[in-house]
């Protein structure tokens, strides 16, 4: 036998609906979600996605304001995610918040979100330490600002030049391919045979022809080996550095420059050096400053030795950087010198970015040349020694 009401059909629309959307809520909470909804086919995964630097600059910069406000931190993320455009950024402070206010500190809140990299998980982490959030904050916001800048000027000096050969590359395969061939057939056809250098041409519009895809691909293929394959990536930086001075001076600078600065940033807001040179080192993952730094620090913490000994024993820093350190450790200015040395390299490597773009831009124009060159030459060379034979041929 049915029971009263279980079996009986909804008595109007609007409780059909009212009993659906209670079904919906009843296999939310069992952990039934129902069909995935659908997602563009190259839509970019939430669940991996990291925060975006441009946001993450404003987040830190919003966050020091209010935290200086004496609002707390849960309320200062519930502001700022009210109303912001992004349904990630909304969804990802929302996490971080959720995770705070279960008591967990800031640090490990924002390391469970898994959206934060390791570098702004130290940070913060040492600002929650020295009680000194809101300064935390606004220092990270000053560095990624200061290295947004930084990968900037560096893009514009390097990309635009890549971009540049590679239209000139490719405008001379295709020359090679479309229009040498017609000029050879013209010259055929009016029964002249080719001179030596038209036919050295000739051929090797031929030999283009067969491997002009495998020179493509080769090129893409180089290309994304180097941004997505570190060991590549590493391997090339190296060579580099290795023959070309002014590349090696710019890439050490920025190095040290990250490295000074976040030292600096943490020094000063009452962090201890062996512990801030941990976290320091965590902004150089991935390069040999990283395992150096780590073998520095521990060799003074354990054995006493100086720190500015440490420096220059067991890391590849410039000369300037241990005694400028050795200074402040005698004269008790460590947190001066610290900040001299920062305001330094900025200075160096905003130079050595000028230096380096104007020598990859002579190197563009001299490279552009040659492509030009070789284009003009393919195109019209076999045309101004052939045409007096054309002309012949063709009873002119």
């Amino acid at each position: 036998m049915k029971t009263k009401d279980a079996e009986a059909p909804p008595a109007s629309a609007a409780q059909a609906a009212l009993a659906a959307r209670v079904k919906e809520k009843q296999a939310a909470m069992s952990g039934h979600h129902g069909p995935t909804p659908k997602r563009a086919l190259f839509a970019r995964s939430d669940a991996k996605s990291k925060y975006p630097p441009k946001e993450l600059i404003k987040l830190c910069r919003g966050m020091s304001s209010m935290l200086r406000a004496n609002i707390n931190t849960s309320d200062a993320l519930k502001y700022y995610s009210n109303g912001h455009p992004s349904p990630f950024v909304r969804a990802t402070l929302k996490t971080v918040r959720d995770h705070i206010e279960t008591g967990q500190p800031a640090y490990a809140a924002f390391a469970k979100s898994g959206k934060f990299d390791d570098k702004f998980i130290s940070l913060i982490r040492a600002g929650t330490d020295a009680g000194q959030l809101d300064q935390a904050f606004e220092s990270i916001a000053n560095r990624l600002k200061k290295e947004a800048e930084f990968k900037s000027k560096m893009r514009k000096a390097t990309m635009l030049p890549c971009i540049i050969i590679f239209a000139l590359i490719m405008l001379f395969i295709i020359a090679q391919l479309k229009i040498i061939p017609e000029i050879e057939k013209i010259i055929l056809s009016v029964g002249q045979e080719p001179d030596t250098l038209s036919g050295i041409l000739f051929k090797m519009s031929h030999i283009t022809k067969k491997i002009w895809v495998f020179i493509v691909g080769g090129i893409l293929g180089s290309v994304a080996t180097f941004f997505f394959v570190g060991k590549v990536r590493n391997a090339v930086t190296y060579f580099l550095m290795a023959r070309w001075r002014l590349l090696r001076k710019l890439i050490m600078g920025m190095r040290q420059l990250l490295f000074l600065g976040t030292m600096d940033m943490l020094h000063s807001n009452g962090i201890n050096l062996s512990k801030a040179v941990e976290i320091s080192a965590e902004s150089l993952k991935g390069t040999p400053m990283y395992e150096e730094l780590l073998s520095a620090g521990k060799r003074y913490l354990e054995t006493g030795l100086p720190f500015s000994e440490a420096i220059r024993k067991f890391t590849s820093c410039d000369p300037q950087v241990a005694h400028l350190i050795s200074i402040g450790e005698r004269s008790s200015s460590l947190a001066q010198q610290l900040k001299l040395l920062t305001n330094m390299y900025e200075e160096d490597v905003d130079q050595l970015v000028g230096e380096f773009s104007q020598i990859v831009n002579i190197i563009v124009l001299m490279a552009a040349a040659v492509l030009i060159t070789m284009v003009f030459i393919g195109a019209f060379l076999p045309i101004f020694l052939m045409g007096p034979k054309m002309m012949n041929g063709s009873g002119l």
